[in-house]
């Protein structure tokens, strides 16, 4: 590892404020996420005070859009913002904002805003696994504003809730009866509804088929989020969703369970990597080469292999077996 690689100088010079300190900390952390650990004593005790704002939901609806007019419309008030978008494929080819990079050239050579596209790396749940630890990094910077844009997702991977403060779910009107599948997962997490490219016939009913679909959600019993329209191209209704979004920030209630959430962002993160190390760890011992070096292993696998043992009761043995292999 060169000089520059070593992530100890590198935090160093992201505190000062140097933006490509900050990109190959990011760069570091997407290729291992436990990266973090060794620079997170430096920065424990800064930041907290970025507003990281999902925005969610199926593929198609204008996310990417979205994400660059709103980061127009939040440096118009004077605040800085980083956009983190996820790409299905890979961090520098298409399939997403800042994949094809052409709606964000008006940004390029604003200072005030940061752009980076990072990998999914095959992540079920819209986001990828090294995406708290980046905007961890973000919100040491100093951005005011993290716009953290996921892949198209379904109505299971609600992973955007786990990181973000604040969920936009996007949808459009063609979504049609994609609602009732939606029902079960995105409904439950937004804070604001968003049902853009609103030029288009269908988007008041598909407004007035939220807004129902809420109203019969048990999860949003007290307060319904917001569903407004906007044409996201046209930056037709933009600033009206940004001060949803301020209302919702600065709202006192908000803010006293935006601590807790904070708090319960760094367990689930501590859980995702947690999952992931096991995860590993069984690979290794479930491997060929590695399991024939333990008979009670290399014995299970043949077992359940040939049926002799179903799975279910093998993974108790299993848990057992790695207990006592340490």
């Amino acid at each position: 590892m060169s000089n520059y690689d070593k992530p100890q100088e590198q935090i160093i010079r992201l505190l000062d404020g140097n933006m490509r300190a900050l990109s190959k900390l990011i760069t570091l952390v997407e290729s291992d996420p436990q990266i973090l650990a060794s620079v997170y004593p430096v920065m424990k005790d800064v930041g907290g005070n970025s507003h990281i704002v999902g925005i969610t939901g199926p593929p198609g609806a204008g996310k990417s859009t979205l994400s660059s007019a709103l980061a127009s419309i939040i440096r118009d008030t004077g605040r800085t913002v980083a956009i983190l978008a996820c790409d299905p494929s890979s961090p520098f080819t298409g399939g997403s904002v800042l994949g094809d990079r052409v709606r964000m050239q008006s940004h390029y050579t604003d200072p005030g805003v940061f752009i980076r596209s990072i990998s999914s790396r095959g992540s079920g749940g819209g986001l990828s696994t090294s995406t708290y630890g980046i905007t961890t990094l973000l919100d040491a910077f100093g951005f005011d504003v993290v716009l953290l844009e996921t892949v198209g997702v379904g109505q299971t991977e609600l992973d955007v809730m786990k990181i973000s403060d604040t969920v936009i779910v996007v949808i459009v009107p063609e979504s049609g009866d994609s609602i009732q599948a939606m029902k079960a997962g995105l409904m439950e997490i937004a804070d604001i509804f968003v049902v853009n490219k609103s030029d288009r016939v269908g988007a008041d009913r598909m407004v007035k088929d939220v807004e129902g679909a809420l109203r019969l959600s048990d999860s949003h019993a007290v307060n319904l989020p917001s569903v407004l329209k906007i044409r996201a191209d046209a930056g037709d209704g933009v600033p009206e969703l940004l001060l949803e979004i301020d209302r919702i920030y600065s709202d006192r209630g908000y803010c006293d369970r935006l601590a807790v959430h904070k708090s319960t962002k760094r367990l689930e993160a501590l859980r995702t990597t947690t999952l992931l190390e096991i995860e590993s760890k069984l690979d290794m011992i479930l491997d060929g080469e590695n399991s024939s070096t333990n008979s009670e292993v290399a014995k299970l696998k043949k077992d359940v292999e040939l049926g002799r043992i179903d799975p279910i009761s093998a993974s108790r043995i299993l848990v057992d077996l790695i207990k006592n292999l340490e």
